[in-house]
């Protein structure tokens, strides 16, 4: 065993060698990674007085179930109790959003109504009537011919504002409930307006959709759009030329508006055109050039332009005027997003320049009716065509599906509805109902396209155009 061969002196030897090393200090354990810290729980929302009752127990329940959302953003209680005091659902609100007009103006007439020569004369004169338009032309790129469009669209160059009570026309909506989260979110605007001081609640007028002022701004694109011009210290877009125009060209330069660069021309295509390619693709105009489409009135494109990609529209087909839309137009449907708004603009910002009208004038259109749109929509769809929802506003994917079924008819493929082109489309779903149900018995007919649970398939057309109609179906 080794313990009984070591000798007494080398045992005493090695436990003084033992001895003589110095001692490992022991490392302390480690200490804790330090735990993040918990956020502390949120404050909870005070309670919230609801209002006092109106009478109508719809916006009654709406009323007390937004009060702790509105002050949850940021409005005091006292100014909900303030401006809620009293209030009552607008009936012309309601009546309005709920409006849908049995035929709608042709897009040749609402151009024409609003593209006029006197317009033309009184927007000529107010490009020099603005002390401030150098400053905004300069800040924002945008033309003053352009703002003046807009200012003459919007509200007749501040003439007509509108007189509905945005507070209540947004409340009334929201208690609706068809555009709630639209409708809620620009009352919290309005009212962050009338707490902030920069607008009373009597100033805040306007459409019973929420646009306000002389270039019809809804409340969230104050906050966000509207600036100071004329040196005041607040922006006021209901009383200060200035201010509503240097606020548009704020907006338009936020929508991509590009210095120096056209919003549209007109063109000229040649016969034989595939018009399949109109809404389609974006080329520059030499590529659109190769297509046989030129600029109607002969001239050279601008270096800012040749450089640029444009998109070619025909609105009323091809027996009427064709347009490269350039990026800018596009910029100005930002502030509405319509085709013929736009349209109407760029229009009447070129004879503001002293441009003269159209080389290819506007033809003469019929009218349809929203069931005669609905019908062509229905057709689209049994004969396999995207059209979209049957809801009679004839927009881009509606276009896009007649121009396809238009193309495999052997037909001009311009995405332009017309009363012919509903009978026809209308016959041919039924044809195509009535062999499927031979095969399906049991499957019944679309009721919107002629069968026997139907009206007929064309209504009678009226001779004259609905007067509270204002915007192109097409």
């Amino acid at each position: 065993m080794l313990r009984r061969l070591l000798s007494p002196t080398l045992v005493v030897a090695l436990l003084a060698a033992c001895a003589s090393q110095p001692a490992r200090p022991v490392a302390p354990p480690p200490t804790p990674a330090p735990q993040p810290s918990q956020p502390p729980p949120p404050a909870p929302v005070s309670p919230v007085t609801p209002p006092a009752a109106s009478g109508d127990m719809v916006f009654d329940a709406w009323a007390a179930d937004f009060f702790p959302r509105a002050v949850a953003a940021g409005i005091s209680p006292d100014v909900l109790q303030r401006e809620f005091a009293g209030l009552r659902p607008d009936p012309r609100v309601g009546g309005a959003d709920a409006r849908q007009p049995e035929f709608s103006k042709p897009f040749s007439e609402y151009i024409k109504g609003t593209v006029t020569d006197g317009r033309a004369a009184m927007g000529a004169a107010k490009r020099s009537q603005i002390a401030q338009f150098d400053a905004i032309e300069q800040t924002y790129g945008v033309p003053r011919e352009i703002l003046i469009a807009v200012w003459a669209m919007e509200s007749g160059f501040g003439a007509i504002q509108g007189d509905y009570d945005v507070v209540r026309s947004m409340a009334t909506l929201a208690a609706q409930g068809r555009r709630r989260t639209f409708a809620e979110t620009e009352l919290i605007a309005a009212l962050k307006i009338i707490q902030s001081g920069e607008a009373t609640r009597a100033q805040l007028k306007g459409s019973w959709a929420g646009a306000m002022g002389q270039t019809q701004f809804i409340p969230s694109s104050y906050l966000s759009t509207a600036v100071d011009a004329d040196g005041d210290g607040k922006p006021d877009i209901w009383n200060s030329p200035a201010d509503s125009l240097a606020s548009a060209a704020n907006l338009l330069a936020k929508g991509g508006w590009v210095r120096g660069q056209s919003w549209a021309r007109e063109v000229i295509v040649p016969p034989g055109f595939d018009w399949s390619l109109s809404e389609g693709p974006k080329l520059t105009p030499a590529q659109w050039a190769t297509q046989g489409v030129v600029r109607a009135d002969g001239l050279p494109w601008t270096e800012a332009d040749q450089n640029a990609q444009a998109q070619l529209v025909a609105p009323t087909g091809a027996n009427g005027p064709a347009f490269l839309l350039f990026p800018n137009h596009f910029a100005i449907r930002k502030y509405n997003n319509s085709l013929a708004y736009a349209l109407a603009v760029g229009l009447l910002a070129d004879r503001f320049s002293g441009m003269g009208p159209l080389v290819k004038p506007w033809p003469q259109e019929t009218p349809l009716s929203l069931s005669e749109r609905m019908t062509a929509q229905r057709a689209l769809a049994v004969l396999g065509y995207d059209a979209g929802a049957p809801d009679g506003l004839v927009g881009l994917k509606t276009r896009a599906a007649l121009r396809a079924w238009q193309k495999k008819e052997g037909l001009v493929a311009d995405g332009y509805l017309t009363p012919a082109l509903v009978q026809q489309l209308g016959a041919q779903a039924q044809a195509t109902q009535s062999a499927l149900s031979l095969m399906a018995p049991s499957q019944p007919a679309d009721p919107g396209l002629g069968s026997p649970l139907s009206p007929p398939l064309s209504p009678p057309r009226p001779t004259s155009q609905d007067p509270q109609s204002s915007t192109p179906s097409r």
